[in-house]
């Protein structure tokens, strides 16, 4: 400690001094947030508590008896709330107090810093609740001792909230953490003991530790002399909240505004839940889950290894804050509580990784949350394509990832389709399949880079002719989908920008007469134009896939496709140089200019323009843009 015996001052993480101007000029439409916010912190320090100490009871320093206080001074204008929880060290405090840990801070400030985000329920989702403490404060004083720790290793924080904080040593007696907040001149209605209790009922109800406050001598009755008060005058408390845990009582005996008062808590999220499901399990494993479906996505959602899964207890006893082996990685965003009678009290996050308990919990789990997504579906169509509209492309992960609800994932999808042209992807695959005709017995989907070049895209041409649906697959991650959703209901999921098409009994005979007797006609042009472009192509074919278009590039069947080489080599991966097929439309009249020219040099600058269109009409990139530009201005002044 020799090191540490002065006051030090320090600044803040560069984001957090921004954060704090947010705070401090009405971010919060609702200035009472705040002790939700400190009380909610008070409870996971008291949790993080009863846990270490299943290790080593000594942490319990001879009091077991785990509370937060609340109290205020009129005169010093001061609100305190303090645990007798974890606490921590002079490092914790600077980690937490000084720095916002979490991973996406950056989008998280660009969108608190826009015109339309000031909005008070962003704050919490990034774990920087404390800081709304400057909502109503002038000065902020934090003393804390870790548990365990000698009471000379206690740490002082202080700060105004500007751009610095100090920190010093302190002799403190008790464990845990006192927080006090200076309140501001426009803030004393929180120095009102009923408005306080009001608060705290209102949003730390569920706690499940008792939250004490100074118990209320009443008045006296009107005639009656007030009481002498003792010199020495034991002070007495009482619990405000109910200390139960809202997952071990009845559903009967929890109303709407409870449930979602408890997602606040345990999700630091200030909206409301889109939906929740509580069961207890009975059996042969006995276990309760309350999970949660959020109404908006988490900035770090796309954030892998941002911390996710659910709030795990063993026989009420809080042992995990992020247990994420209670789920699979595609319903990262589910947010909830299991408390299980069937694991040890002891049970570490290694445990977990091989534990057939989890596994059976995980897989109940897994399909609780999909029955929870097909009801809302089901019964709350608008509901659902808010949820799809938010979570939608994290779902898509869960073909590749649970094999086992592979079917039941898929019907869970909505894509955008030529059906009804929106961007809005609001058709599902049973939906699809319900318009097909009898003699198609395929799906059919294009992939691109975004929703204008999937609409758009020639491949398209004659699908729309003939009235045949195609998916218009425009997101990143629905390359990865289609490479392990392979079939639906039994018909295969084909890409119309690969290999041969074939539209079977969707074609008569007639029209495959015709398409054979146009290619022996074209032979010979397409074998002069594939060696005319030599190894820029694998192969040039006439095809019958295009109405409008002169041209269009496919990638061949076994083979990546287009967009997907295309995403893997921006992201640095090193991709086989995969050569497109050239497919020509016969009755195009630049395939027909093409097609009579004599002159070599005027031949090949033809056929590489018909390529080159083609690529850019399929999203890809011209290794010389340059030359394009001159080739084209040339055959059009010619």
């Amino acid at each position: 400690m020799a090191e540490t015996q002065q006051k030090e001052t320090l600044g803040f993480q560069a984001e957090v001094k921004k954060l704090l101007r947010l705070v401090t000029h009405s971010l919060y439409s609702n200035k009472e947030i705040f002790l939700r916010e400190l009380i909610s912190n008070a409870s996971d320090a008291e949790d993080k508590l009863r846990f270490a100490a299943l290790a080593d009871d000594g942490l319990y320093e001879g009091d077991s008896n785990l509370a937060i206080y609340v109290s205020f001074d009129k005169d010093q204008k001061t609100l305190t709330i303090s645990d007798n929880g974890i606490g921590m060290n002079r490092q914790e405090v600077v980690d937490n107090l000084g720095t916002i840990a979490k991973s996406g801070t950056h989008e998280f400030l660009e969108k608190l810093g826009s015109d339309e985000a000031k909005e008070s329920h962003l704050i919490g989702q990034f774990g920087v609740g404390f800081y709304s403490s400057f909502i109503v404060a002038d000065k902020v004083t934090v003393k804390t001792r870790r548990a365990g720790d000698p009471s000379d290793h206690g740490v002082v924080w202080e700060s105004n909230g500007e751009g610095e904080f100090s920190i010093e040593p302190i002799n403190k007696g008790d464990r845990g953490t006192e927080i006090t907040l200076y309140l501001k001149d426009d803030c004393e209605e929180f120095l009102d003991n009923w408005r306080i209790r009001n608060i705290i009922t209102k949003y730390s109800d569920h706690i499940p530790f008792p939250v004490l406050m100074q118990k209320e001598i009443p008045a006296p009755a009107e005639g009656e002399e007030e009481a002498a008060e003792p010199e020495i005058a034991e002070i007495e408390y009482e619990s405000v909240n109910k200390a139960t845990a809202l997952w071990t009582l009845s559903k009967s005996d929890i109303s709407d505004d409870e449930y979602k008062e408890f997602y606040k808590h345990i999700s630091h999220d200030f909206e409301k839940p889109m939906s929740w499901s509580h069961n207890r399990v009975e059996g042969k494993l006995e276990y309760t889950s309350l999970l949660y479906l959020p109404s908006h996505a988490p900035f770090d959602l796309w954030n892998r290894d941002a911390p996710r899964g659910l709030k795990l207890y063993v026989q009420r006893v809080f042992i995990m804050d992020n247990a994420d082996k209670l789920l699979p990685l595609y319903l990262r965003f589910v947010k909830g509580v299991i408390d299980s009678n069937d694991l040890p009290l002891n049970v570490s996050r290694e445990l977990l990784q091989n534990n057939r308990v989890i596994d059976n919990i995980r897989a109940a789990t897994t399909k609780r949350v999909l029955g929870m997504l097909e009801k809302l579906a089901k019964d709350n169509k608008e509901e659902y394509a808010k949820f799809w509209k938010a979570f939608g492309a994290v779902i898509k992960e869960g073909p590749a990832e649970d094999f086992v609800n592979k079917e039941q994932i898929a019907k869970l999808m909505r894509f955008s389709s030529t059906h009804t042209d929106l961007e809005a992807q609001d058709i599902s695959l049973e939906d699809y399949v319900s318009r097909m005709s009898g003699e198609q017995n395929k799906i059919y989907y294009i992939t691109a880079d975004g929703f204008a070049a999937a609409k758009n895209s020639p491949h398209l041409e004659i699908f729309r002719e003939k009235g045949i649906e195609v998916l218009l697959f425009h997101e990143r991650v629905d390359e990865w989908l289609v490479s392990h959703l392979t079939e639906f209901d039994g018909k295969q999921l084909v890409s119309v920008a690969r290999g041969d098409l074939d539209l079977g009994e969707m074609e008569d005979e007639k029209e495959k007469e015709e398409q054979k007797a146009l290619e022996e006609k074209f032979t010979d042009f397409v074998t002069r134009i594939k060696e005319t472009l030599g190894e820029r192509v694998k192969d040039v074919r006439i095809t019958h896939r295009l109405t409008s278009s002169p041209a269009c590039i496919v990638a061949d069947e076994d083979e990546m496709g287009m967009n997907i080489q295309r995403m893997l080599q921006a992201s640095g991966h090193d991709v086989p140089n995969a050569k497109p097929i050239l497919e020509l439309n016969p009755e195009h009249p630049i395939v027909a200019k093409t097609k009579e020219q004599g002159d070599d040099t005027e031949f090949s600058e033809w056929s590489h323009l018909l390529l080159e269109q083609a690529i850019l009409a399929e999203g890809g990139q011209l290794d010389d843009p340059a030359q394009f530009v001159s080739r084209m201005n040339k055959l059009l002044q010619g």
